[in-house]
């Protein structure tokens, strides 16, 4: 039938296209199209009528009714949404229509003859949508100190419907806590109600901390639609509140003998702030009170505790300004009176004073000091007592029995030689001062002394060895070495220092040799001789440099060894014999001597060589 229906319509608009765009001609039809316009509200049943194409048809329209060509046009969903009988032009819904969606449909009827009509069908909106947030939740902050009308910009409701059946206006509907927040709102060109939170009355963190709003939109709707939205306020804390103290004045007792870091009393301060602008520091003010530092406080906890050794009888009494002070950028503080009373116990040990009697009162001693001299005077005294001087026991231990105590009065102690010293034996000697008290129980205070004797010339230079060996060459040049003497002094300081020296003497010959004086290294002053003196003997003095100076001596042997420096030497230089020319052969004529000096002793001639003229001869025989 529809395949008949269309060449039908081919039919009719070939036949009429020789007329040359008469009425009856297909490009007449379209130059001459007609609208109709068709209205149905969205949500419908499905199968809703929504009308004809034809009706209300003037006989002038030139729409010559059904048989309809009906042609959608591309993408308007006609084919899907709407049910269209061409036969008779009737238009019903195919699916439920949502405005929201789809606001209307086009599509052009082509009659058998006549104009073309191009059918609109408008979809009319419905309260269908309730407005709708974009979130459900959303959360803000206000500073506790936030002026009055100060807004906050809140995320608009949303609702696909038109005019008045889109969002018309906001309530909060629950927890505006003393009605602290309102709402204002306004519309702009894109259509959307826009909405803003602004603040009505005062805000207080410490009073209420946050709130929880459920703001609702509504629409035109009767009744309305609505969609609500939860709004979570943070109220931000501000530095609007001082640290209160639980107390405005504290008393504490404390025992003199406290030791330190103990703990006398603890201060409590809080802040209704939060953060750091409600946590508490703790401090003392020390330019009001405790200038001397005799208590601390913990910062954080507000405990007070000894910070010096505290005393009745200096002060009994101690008045402490104590401040509480938040940490905010811009902190707020409180003060708080701390009395502290110190109570009176037996807590002072004697007090030992020494006096040293050396000439720069330093603790020394000469050893040259006698038994009874005076080392040291020594006071002691009790701060627990009101005298100047306490009945106060003392003793004196250490120093091997060289020293010891004496007093007269109990009150002035002398400390004495008991014993010869000697620093050369013992340099240093500790002594102990222990002092005490009547008290019950008796309380004791010890004092060491460090004592040094000093030294005396009292020792004179030590030589390693009484006699020293030495060897030297009789052709040795003046500086040659021979040999170093070494001396030691037991004393200290320039009683020690020593000096070296060789002294003269008639049977040495002293003058060949010379001596370092710093060193003891002795060494040839000039050329020496064997043959005069084979072995000279040396005295070696060696002195010190105390008040008055102590030497010693020591000998040195200095053994010359020899060399083959001397001819042998005749006797006589001219000897004259007279010899009988009937003297028999063999018999002695004459007999000569001669020696040689190089050797300690006068070698004999080995042998006698003649010659002519005969120079020597040892003993001439006839021949």
């Amino acid at each position: 039938m529809s395949l008949l229906w269309l060449l039908l319509m081919i039919c009719a608009f070939s036949g009429d296209s020789g007329g040359g765009g008469g009425p009856g001609g297909f490009i007449r039809t379209a130059a001459a199209e007609h609208v109709r316009e068709l209205e149905v509200s969205e949500g419908v049943p499905i199968g809703h009528q929504i009308g004809f194409i034809g009706e209300f048809v003037h006989d002038d329209s030139g729409d010559s009714g059904p048989p309809y060509l009906i042609v959608p046009v591309p993408g308007s969903a006609v084919d899907t949404d709407l049910a269209i009988d061409h036969t008779t032009g009737e238009i019903r819904t195919k699916v439920a229509l949502d405005r929201e969606n789809r606001s209307s449909y086009s599509l052009v009827a082509i009659p058998l003859s006549g104009e073309n009509v191009r059918v609109v069908v408008r979809v009319l909106d419905e309260n269908d949508n309730a407005p709708s947030f974009p979130t459900p939740v959303m959360s803000i902050e206000f500073p506790e100190n936030t002026p009055r009308d100060v807004k906050r910009t809140l995320n608009p409701a949303r609702d696909a419907d038109l005019g008045r059946y889109n969002t018309q206006r906001y309530n909060i509907v629950s927890g505006n806590v003393n009605n602290a927040f309102r709402l204002s709102s306004h519309r702009e060109r894109d259509g959307v109600l826009y909405l803003d939170l602004q603040i009505n009355g005062f805000l207080d963190r410490e009073t209420t901390p946050a709130y929880s709003l459920v703001v609702e939109a509504l629409d035109g709707g009767s009744p309305p639609l609505r969609g609500q939205m939860t709004v979570n306020i943070t109220i931000q804390d501000v530095n609007d509140n001082q640290p209160i103290f639980n107390q405005s004045r504290y008393f504490a007792t404390v025992p003199e003998n406290a030791t330190l870091g103990t703990t006398v009393l603890q201060v409590y301060a809080t802040d209704q702030d939060a953060g750091e602008n409600g946590q508490v520091e703790y401090a003392i003010n020390r330019r009001q009170s405790d200038k001397e530092q005799m208590f601390r406080i913990d910062p954080a906890t507000g405990l007070i505790s000894v910070n010096k050794p505290l005393d009745f009888e200096t002060r009994e009494l101690h008045e402490l300004v104590v401040v509480a002070k938040d940490r905010g950028m811009q902190p707020l503080e409180t003060t708080a009176f701390v009395s502290i009373r110190v109570t009176d116990v037996n807590d002072n040990q004697p007090i030992i004073n020494v006096i040293f009697l050396s000439d720069d009162a330093t603790p020394k001693i000469s050893e040259s000091a006698q038994p009874g001299e005076f080392v040291a005077r020594i006071s002691v005294n009790d701060p627990d007592s009101r005298t100047e001087y306490s009945n106060v026991n003392v003793t004196l231990s250490g120093g091997e029995g060289h020293f010891g105590l004496t007093t007269r009065d109990n009150i002035i102690y002398l400390v004495i030689v008991s014993l010869p010293l000697d620093r050369e034996i013992k340099p240093n000697y500790t002594l102990s001062v222990i002092a005490t008290d009547t008290g019950n129980p008796p309380l004791h205070a010890a004092k060491d002394i460090f004592l040094t004797v000093t030294d005396i010339n009292d020792n004179a230079p030590e030589f390693e060895k009484d006699v020293y060996h030495a060897n030297v060459m009789e052709v040795a040049d003046p500086g040659t070495s021979v040999i170093q003497v070494t001396a030691v002094d037991r004393d200290e300081g320039n009683n020690s220092a020593i000096v070296y020296s060789l002294l003269d003497t008639p049977d040495t010959h002293s003058h060949w040799f010379q001596i370092d004086s710093h060193s003891g290294l002795i060494t040839t002053r000039a050329h020496i001789d064997c043959e005069t003196d084979p072995v000279p003997q040396l005295i070696v003095m060696a002195q010190d440099n105390g008040r008055p100076p102590l030497s010693s001596t020591g000998t040195v042997l200095v053994t010359i060894h020899d060399v083959n420096d001397n001819e042998p030497i005749f006797d006589q230089s001219f000897y004259n014999v007279s010899v009988a020319e009937n003297e028999s052969k063999g018999r002695c004529i004459l007999k000569v001597g001669g020696r040689d000096c190089t050797a300690p002793y006068t070698k004999t001639i080995d042998r006698l060589v003649l010659a002519k003229p005969w120079p020597v001869a040892s003993m001439i025989y006839a021949n």
